[in-house]
C-alpha cells in the first residue's frame, strides 16, 4: 500500500505538470527566460527562493492563518508572470551584477508568496480527514519542488541548444520567451479579471 507521503509527493508532482495549471509552469519558464546553462547555480538559488516563499504561504493557508479569495489569486499569478516578462525585456545590463541578482531573488521570493497561495485550496481540498498537516504539507512541497526543477531542466537545455548549437543572441533568445510568456499572462489576467469583478 502507497504510504501517505508518496500520496502527496506524487500528488504536488502532478500538481505542477498538471496543464491546467500551467499558469505556474509559464512563470518558471519566465523566471529562467534570462539564464543560460552555465548560470545553473544562479537558477537553483533563484527557485529555492520562490520554493520559500510558495512554502510560506501555502503552510499559512493550509492551516487557516490567513485566508486570501481565490479569484484575487487567479488574478495575481498572471500578474506575476507578466511582471517578470516585462522586467526580463526591458532590464539593462549592469556593472552591478549583485544588486540585479538580489532583485531577482527578491522578486521570486515575493512573488512565490502569492503562488504558495494559488497552490493551498487544492492542497485543502487533498487533505480530507487527516490529523496533521505538517508531513502532507512537506511531502506536497517537494513533490511541487521537483517538478519545478525538472521544468528548469528542460528550460536550461534548450537555452543551451539554442545559443550555443544553434548560435541564436542570448538578447533574442529572452525577448522571445519573455515575450511568448507576457503574452500569455496578459490573456490570463483578462480572464481573470473578468472572474475576480464578477463575484
Amino acid at each position: 500500500m502507497e504510504s501517505a507521503f508518496l500520496f502527496y509527493l506524487k500528488l504536488g508532482l502532478d500538481h505542477i505538470a498538471d496543464i491546467h495549471a500551467y499558469d505556474h509552469i509559464v512563470f518558471i519558464i519566465a523566471l529562467c527566460a534570462i539564464y543560460s546553462l552555465s548560470q545553473w547555480r544562479q537558477v537553483a538559488v533563484l527557485v529555492t527562493a520562490f520554493t520559500i516563499g510558495h512554502s510560506i504561504t501555502l503552510a499559512l493557508a493550509a492551516l487557516n492563518v490567513i485566508q486570501v479569495p481565490g479569484a484575487l489569486i487567479e488574478f495575481l499569478i498572471p500578474v506575476t508572470i507578466f511582471i517578470t516578462s516585462i522586467y526580463n525585456i526591458v532590464r539593462k545590463p549592469s556593472s552591478q551584477l549583485n544588486s540585479r541578482i538580489t532583485l531577482n531573488y527578491f522578486m521570486a521570493l515575493f512573488f512565490g508568496l502569492i503562488h504558495g497561495m494559488g497552490f493551498s485550496s487544492y492542497f485543502r481540498s487533498l487533505m480530507g480527514q487527516e490529523e496533521s498537516v505538517v508531513k502532507p504539507l512537506f511531502a506536497f512541497n517537494l513533490g511541487i519542488e521537483t517538478g519545478q526543477l525538472m521544468i528548469v531542466g528542460v528550460i536550461l537545455l534548450l537555452s543551451f541548444v539554442f545559443l550555443q548549437w544553434l548560435r541564436v543572441d542570448k538578447k533574442d533568445w529572452t525577448l522571445v520567451i519573455s515575450g511568448a510568456t507576457a503574452g500569455i499572462a496578459f490573456i490570463l489576467m483578462l480572464e481573470t479579471f473578468e472572474a475576480l469583478i464578477g463575484n
